[in-house]
């Protein structure tokens, strides 16, 4: 009866789901631009952090293409309190990631931190689904209380790169003992030129013997 009242709606066209299926219609769903670098091999996600921070492995599920359907996604996530978006695309990465042997030794799953007056205003961080369904399907743990963002800052989807390189520090480290030793995954939702996940990384590789890799939902 509550489906009949309120139906659900297709994040990507607007149209209502058929029983079956989850946040997206099938036809949406099989017209989103894949990235996976994750199967296909291909370094262009760990390129973008070339000779700036070490990384195991880097790898984004989708490619974001201003008025697509993939920012139709993630703004309806942020922006319009679909959590289950974060949570539909973290499943669907978690299950092929289970699958590499470059990933299934990863320990720890860190989403990047919003900072708590973004957070609170919004209401959740929108990586936080992803990044859990992603641990579950690793069999890792997931920590949204290592890294803390000390400093606010304005979006920095279309910010300069050479802006966004002079940024000053933004994020710590709360507790350094549960990170010794671990393949951290750090997860988040966008990366355009890495400057925020540079950011975090640096701060998480400075504690002895981490590695670290890198997953989003999308790539610019």
């Amino acid at each position: 009866m509550l489906n009949l009242l309120f139906p659900k709606i297709c994040n990507g066209c607007s149209e209502v789901l058929q029983s079956s299926e989850n946040v997206l219609c099938t036809h949406c769903r099989h017209e989103l631009p894949l990235a996976r670098h994750h199967l296909t091999g291909n370094e262009q996600m760990k390129q973008v952090f070339y000779g700036r921070i070490p990384i195991e492995n880097a790898t984004a599920l989708l490619y974001f293409q201003k008025k697509g359907s993939v920012q139709r996604l993630l703004h309806n996530l942020k922006y319009r309190g679909q959590k289950q978006i974060g949570a539909f695309l973290g499943s669907w990465l978690g299950a092929e990631l289970a699958e590499i042997p470059e990933y299934r030794d990863i320990g720890m799953v860190i989403p990047v931190p919003l900072h708590r007056r973004k957070q609170k205003l919004r209401g959740y961080n929108q990586v936080s689904d992803f990044g859990r369904e992603i641990a579950k399907s690793l069999n890792a743990e997931y920590r949204a209380d290592i890294l803390l963002k000390t400093s606010r800052t304005r979006s920095q989807v279309f910010q300069k790169r050479s802006k966004r390189f002079k940024s000053e520090k933004l994020f710590n480290v709360t507790n350094p003992e549960p990170l010794q030793q671990k393949h951290i995954l750090l997860v988040d939702d966008i990366v355009t030129t890495g400057a925020t996940l540079e950011n975090c990384a640096t701060e998480l590789l400075a504690n002895s013997n981490v590695r670290l890799s890198v997953a989003t939902m999308a790539m610019a």
